[in-house]
């Protein structure tokens, strides 16, 4: 049985409003403030709905006017759809009973399994190699993205952004785009779980002390001002990501996650994770910014983690 307004209260909602059976809000797929996208969070007969449903009447993309749970948690937990499908047969199990707002989560995983490579060619980015303002209008450096090797994707309006495994592989490709906050992933490609962004330049340089951080946009901006950074691709600090880390050349990670709840929740995660391992350091900085890329200030953000200062991790954790 998937609770999905349990689900949906863990995220942050704009201009929303919550009723017994539906939730109104802002879309999260775009820029927007005014309630134009709805959840059912129960079955409704009357409009041969199921829990889980949402619509979105702005989206001018179809592939986000409307769609189900999975697809929706996916997006609002930054990760690829079967990641999600995991999530939930780990947390609701494998049943198949037909009640008010049960989902078939084998059903949904057997839909999903396909062979997928460990990597993807080269060629799949190749195709991409145009320069697109997007990236230096938010701070980070032709040096950067060259360094990251991004691009433009103009049928999708998306800024392509690669994820290289350890060894430098082509594991995934990030596609963000441009004028909404949706993003979507190479089909086939490895799953970001399973892979730490910019991990493939800490074996390349042998770095040992490097930033944390939630976002690739957020890595490369730090790149930027020369600070050696990974992106966790979202706020979830998985076993996997975890374990890619403690076998890594680092020494010293520094947390600089978001203010918001999932960002504390994920520097906890990176204290308790990494604390026994390597010397873990939190770099923190003024509330008012909701991430380090809106701080805007290259220096300013030198000088932040120049500061960070280290953690007890059992201290840490007891006092969190």
């Amino acid at each position: 049985m998937i609770d999905v307004r349990e689900e949906l209260e863990q995220f942050p909602w704009t201009s929303a409003t919550w009723t017994e059976d539906r939730l109104l809000a802002a879309s999260p797929f775009r820029f927007d403030r005014s309630p134009s996208f709805y959840v059912w969070l129960q079955d409704n007969a009357r409009f041969n709905a199921k829990a889980g449903y949402w619509s979105d009447s702005g989206a001018k993309d179809p592939e986000y006017q409307r769609g189900g749970i999975v697809r929706l948690l996916a997006f609002l937990r930054e990760e690829e759809e079967c990641e999600t499908l995991e999530y939930l047969r780990w947390k609701y199990g494998d049943d198949e009973n037909d009640g008010h707002t049960t989902y078939s989560i084998a059903g949904l995983l057997r839909l999903k399994e396909e062979s997928r490579p460990i990597t993807l060619d080269s060629s799949t980015i190749d195709i991409y190699r145009t320069v697109h303002p997007y990236l230096s209008g938010r701070g980070i450096s032709s040096e950067a993205q060259a360094l990251f090797q991004t691009g433009y994707c103009p049928r999708r309006d998306a800024i392509v952004i690669p994820w290289f495994d350890e060894s430098g592989a082509l594991g995934n490709v990030k596609y963000r785009k441009i004028r909404e906050k949706a993003f979507f992933y190479e089909k086939g490609g490895r799953p970001v779980r399973e892979m730490v962004f910019g991990l493939n330049l800490v074996y390349q340089r042998r770095i040992n002390r490097a930033v944390i951080i939630e976002s690739e946009i957020d890595a490369m901006y730090l790149w930027s001002a020369g600070i050696p950074a990974i992106a966790m691709g979202g706020s979830v600090f998985s076993e996997e990501k975890a374990e890619l880390l403690r076998k890594s050349p680092l020494e010293e990670a520094i947390a600089m996650t978001d203010h918001d709840e999932a960002g504390q929740k994920l520097k906890r995660a990176i204290i308790a994770g990494l604390g026994p391992y390597v010397r873990v350091s939190v770099a923190g900085y003024p509330y008012r910014y909701k991430d380090p890329n809106e701080i805007g200030d290259l220096a300013k953000v030198k000088g932040y983690v120049e500061r960070a200062r280290g953690v007890r991790w059992k201290t840490a954790l007891l006092s969190a």
